[in-house]
């Protein structure tokens, strides 16, 4: 006999409108919460735009390093239950720094409609509430010291490895753990909960490496972010701000190799992360599978076109790619991760015989 419905006191226009801008910010992520069923959808989708509220206001290189923190810091007191900031003072305090409503981009309809996307935060069980607060709070403190941290550069400047991985925790480390809270509430096993905390923030840091590695001449032009360490770059005759030089490109194209070989090696604990993870709730296999495997392939672009990262065409895996992962994950088990990581390692996936050929 089925139990009470976990998303009932959740408006249904509410939760509608947050799916929808789920799929309007980020298609990548979008696959993620398409291929989850209820209730699980919704609690990842809410999560993901309580974190991309913060993310846009990092992001933003038209508000004042000082403002950003401020933000992020009226924006973490809005998670905070014991303290009275509402949602409504993070949105007359963001008010003057949205792009007029006419030019405003899905990134900034999220931020204007933070009130909304708390409220039905709001709504959802106590203890799901309390498996997602506290990542998303660590990830918006994370943001607004760094934020400060860089200050007086204009934009994010990463010092070294040490450095690189702790933003990259913050990042999407404290979304492996937002996961993990889900999918371990309730009965489990305590070896196998012990694993999946053991490697979750590893599982982000993979993907969060594998954006580090493709994005860096969007980073730079558009946020005037350097994610490439300085000491990286240093050991290449490179200041960071010569990141795109044409001249350059060959020791910033070293590092770019060198951050993709960070990122590998996550590799193996992301993997051993989807072994575990318990498919409750809703939870798929395909949801983490798909991405953990298209990082892969993103990490098999820059390794054969590195240099294509620091201009405007880039690395992305393609569409028919995409699909082809999203179709055979969708009727395959854990077992085949193994297999498809490294067909996928070598070639695009869609490109190589099936068993049937």
């Amino acid at each position: 006999m089925p139990g009470p419905d976990p998303l009932a006191d959740v408006p249904p226009e509410d939760l509608a409108w947050c799916h929808e801008a789920v799929q309007d910010v980020s298609r990548t992520f979008a696959l993620t919460v398409d291929v989850l069923e209820e209730p699980m959808d919704s609690y990842i989708c809410l999560g993901y735009l309580l974190c991309r509220v913060a993310d846009t206001v990092e992001d933003a290189s038209h508000i004042p390093p000082a403002e950003q923190a401020a933000l992020l810091r009226t924006y973490d007191a809005v998670l905070d239950s014991t303290d009275e900031t509402d949602a409504e003072q993070f949105a007359a305090e963001v008010t003057e720094w949205l792009p007029a409503e006419g030019e405003r981009d899905a990134d900034w309809a999220v931020v204007a409609s933070a009130p909304r996307i708390v409220a039905t935060f709001e709504a959802l069980p106590r203890d799901v509430r309390e498996a997602i607060t506290p990542p998303v709070r660590e990830m918006v403190d994370g943001m607004a010291d760094f934020v400060e941290r860089y200050a007086d550069d204009g934009g994010l400047r990463i010092d070294d490895q040490r450095e690189l991985e702790e933003y990259c925790y913050y990042a999407a480390g404290t979304v492996g753990n937002l996961i993990t809270n889900l999918v371990t509430r309730g009965e489990i096993d305590a070896e196998r909960e012990q694993t999946l905390y053991e490697t979750a923030e590893e599982f982000g840091l993979l993907l969060q490496l594998v954006n580090v590695s493709k994005d860096v001449y969007d980073d730079y032009n558009e946020e005037n972010n350097v994610y490439l360490p300085a000491e990286w770059m240093a050991e290449e005759g490179l200041e960071q701000d010569e990141v795109l030089d044409p001249e350059k490109r060959e020791g910033a194209t070293s590092v770019v190799r060198r951050t993709t070989d960070l990122a590998r090696s996550y590799l193996d604990d992301a993997g051993t992360y989807l072994q575990h993870v318990p498919l409750r709730d809703g939870n798929t296999l395909e949801a983490w599978a798909v991405p953990f495997l298209l990082a892969v392939g993103t990490l098999r672009e820059v390794r054969e076109h590195p240099e294509d990262v620091l201009t405007e065409s880039g690395v992305k895996v393609s569409r028919k790619e995409v699909f082809a992962v999203v179709s055979a994950m969708s009727s395959k088990g854990r077992d085949a991760l193994p297999s498809f990581r490294e067909r996928i390692a070598s070639a695009p996936f869609h490109q190589q015989p099936t068993s049937a050929d």
